[in-house]
């Protein structure tokens, strides 16, 4: 299929909500172009994400569905097995992705602004997916260090090419901070870069055009409400200790 066919199938099945075919045909598209050298156009790389970010999302509901333990009825070797069983599939699709994204990484330059939020944005995607990975698979340690390592150098670059309100550096610092609380445990952190990204935006707020207003103010909204959640648990957690 020519490279105009995979993109009209993708988004043929996007409408019809078939996200793994979604999957597959972005998978073709987004690979060829990068044999080709060619970096994926911006339009290309959002469908990319969307299709992946549907299948990894309802395989993860199901996931945290099956590890919630409430099936009392049910033999619990019987749910384990199952649970494994999503844990597969989580494990191939993420794996897939990333393999995908580190040989998109490789072609995108970052010597201009624009080239260089694309970088921004599949780094953000290899932090997102190790993030998954790390969920569940806690014994194998790789994952949650990559996840850190990736975000690390997105947020690096985000910081250097990117204002404080585009929408790609906010979600970059809204799911770091997010991995930082919930996978690596650094809570302080958590806080720290989330409040760093809320404040830094707020400042700038009026410098925001319309066409990426209502990204950044949901995003930032996102990051106000973590940040008021985790504030909260952590001065119950200081008065459980005294």
């Amino acid at each position: 299929m020519t490279d105009a066919e995979l993109l009209a199938m993708a988004q043929l099945a996007e409408s019809a909500e078939r996200y793994e075919d979604m999957c597959k045909f972005m998978h073709a598209l987004v690979g060829k172009k990068t044999k080709a050298k060619q970096s994926p156009n911006e339009k290309e790389r959002n469908l990319l994400s969307v299709a992946y970010k549907n299948v990894v999302g309802s395989k993860r509901q199901s996931w945290r569905t099956l590890k919630s333990g409430s099936f009392q009825d049910l033999d619990p070797k019987t749910v384990e097995d199952y649970r494994k069983l999503v844990e597969d599939e989580l494990k191939e699709v993420c794996t897939q992705v990333l393999d995908l994204l580190k040989d998109t990484i490789s072609i995108v330059k970052d010597d201009d602004d624009a080239s260089a939020e694309h970088k921004v944005f599949y780094l953000k995607m290899c932090g997102d997916y190790y993030r998954y990975l790390a969920e569940f698979a806690e014994e194998d340690k790789s994952n949650k260090d990559n996840a850190e390592k990736y975000y690390k150098e997105a947020f690096e670059l985000a910081k250097e090419k990117l204002p404080e309100t585009h929408p790609t550096r906010l979600g970059l610092a809204l799911n770091f901070s997010v991995c930082y609380y919930e996978i690596l445990r650094k809570k302080d952190e958590a806080c720290s870069l989330a409040k760093e990204a809320f404040d830094a935006a707020i400042e700038k707020l009026d410098t925001l055009n319309d066409a990426s207003y209502k990204d950044s103010t949901l995003i930032m909204q996102l990051l106000r409400d973590n940040l008021t959640l985790w504030t909260s648990e952590n001065e119950e957690a200081d008065d459980t200790a005294q």
